[in-house]
């Protein structure tokens, strides 16, 4: 089989690194790709923007591609899925309609309540409702969550503490800092307790969780400071015990897939629930997600047993169901994220980065997100640089040699958390 997987990040990374491990795929191609899929055996980066859907479905035909992996949400939310399964071609993930699980905070919450889901009570407002929007806030009073509707890589949610924050954060929205994207705000009242993502694959017909994760979303250590894409990940986190999980599978996971059905949407692909678990257990999803998660992916894809290539084939021709139950290896894993200086906010760019064969050679996978080639050199290229993972047959294993790793690179700036996994280790 060949496969093209659309992206460049550290998912992208991580999916053509598992898809290659399957005996039944012959080569991986990744569009653009980045520096880590350029120097993997049997992979090969096509100069191809997540957007330039005529070049993909081009190549695709030219070349064979059996079957395409959409990694990005920017071209599930533009239809791409639509556009190749026009063209005859087998692809993973969700149809331009059910993107918009992700692509819009307010259609999601919709949704949610429709289906009866356990979400955050919530509104919604229009750059022309901003002073209602402020009358609002000032009536919840703070802490609260203000969300920009759209797509904004990761970086349009702030947990205001203060009102006077959360208006700004209004402000901001509405003045363009996330584009289009932020002409409309979903403002949430701010929940407590533990985050854990579950990412579950669907074929529209059934619906099956992967490995419970816990991202580390704040850039500061003690989980401080603004949000970013994810800061580091770990896999199976305690938090979701089995009895949770059954919970989420019935109360969150069918009603979800049944909701999208109902409204005749065939969902394929992945289904991401971030949750929040409180301190008495009780579960609410913060968001959704229309593909797999980044970190996430990269803690979650090294202790997944059944090929990956299987399972999603199975998604894509209504199968799923006899590949269940998802099989998986009885360890932990863990992702630290290394970021550029300044990441989430102003960063340099260009920063020539040594020791990625020793790190490798400790037994840990670097996963590239933000990096590209430059003549010789790997350089940076983005603000999450690297994701440096690792497996163990405890949380404090795969953590120490994730850090071991990480410890043997170097580049101008480099940040990362040295308290990933604080929550199972202390």
């Amino acid at each position: 089989m060949k496969v093209l997987v659309v992206g460049n990040g550290g998912r992208e990374h991580a999916l053509a690194w598992k898809l290659l491990n399957s005996p039944q795929v012959e080569q991986v191609f990744c569009a653009p790709g980045n520096a880590g899929t350029a120097a993997m055996a049997g992979c090969q980066n096509l100069p191809l923007a997540v957007d330039d859907f005529a070049g993909i479905r081009d190549f695709a035909l030219a070349n064979g591609i059996e079957l395409v992996v959409v990694g990005p949400e920017l071209p599930l939310s533009l239809g791409i899925v639509d556009y190749l399964r026009a063209n005859q071609i087998m692809v993973f993930g969700p149809n331009q309609a059910g993107a918009q699980l992700e692509a819009s905070k307010s259609w999601a919450k919709a949704l949610m309540v429709e289906a009866g889901i356990p979400t955050a009570a919530s509104a919604t407002f229009t750059r022309e409702e901003a002073a209602q929007a402020k009358a609002y806030v000032q009536q919840q009073g703070a802490p609260v969550v203000v969300k920009a509707d759209g797509l904004a890589a990761g970086k349009g949610v702030c947990v205001a503490r203060t009102v006077a924050e959360a208006e700004e954060a209004i402000e901001s929205s509405f003045s363009g800092q996330f584009g289009a994207a932020g002409n409309i705000v979903v403002i949430e009242e701010f929940l407590t307790g533990q985050e854990a993502s579950i990412l579950a694959l669907t074929d529209g017909e059934v619906i099956a969780p992967l490995l419970p994760a816990q991202d580390h979303k704040a850039i500061g250590e003690g989980d401080t400071g603004p949000n970013t894409g994810g800061m580091g990940a770990y896999a199976p986190t305690p938090v979701i015990t089995p009895e949770l999980m059954t919970q989420v599978q019935t109360e969150i996971l069918e009603p979800t897939l049944a909701t999208l059905r109902r409204r005749g949407i065939d969902y394929t692909g992945v289904i991401y629930a971030g949750l929040m678990i409180s301190p008495t257990g009780e579960i609410k999803v913060l968001e959704f997600n229309c593909r797999f998660g980044d970190p996430e992916t990269q803690a979650i894809l090294p202790l997944l047993e059944t090929p990956l290539d299987e399972l999603m084939v199975a998604c894509c021709s209504k199968s799923l169901a006899q590949l269940l139950p998802i099989r998986f290896l009885p360890e932990a894993a863990a992702c630290v994220v290394m970021a550029a200086g300044g990441y989430p906010g102003d960063y340099e760019k260009g920063k020539i980065i040594t020791g990625l064969e020793a790190a490798n050679a400790t037994g840990a996978q670097v996963f590239h997100a933000g990096t590209q080639l430059q003549g010789e050199n790997i350089v940076t290229s983005g603000g999450r640089v690297l994701g440096v993972t690792a497996t163990g047959a405890t949380f404090a294993e795969a953590l120490r040699r994730a850090y071991a790793a990480v410890d043997c690179i170097h580049f101008d700036g480099a940040y990362y958390r040295r308290d990933i996994g604080y929550r199972v280790t202390t």
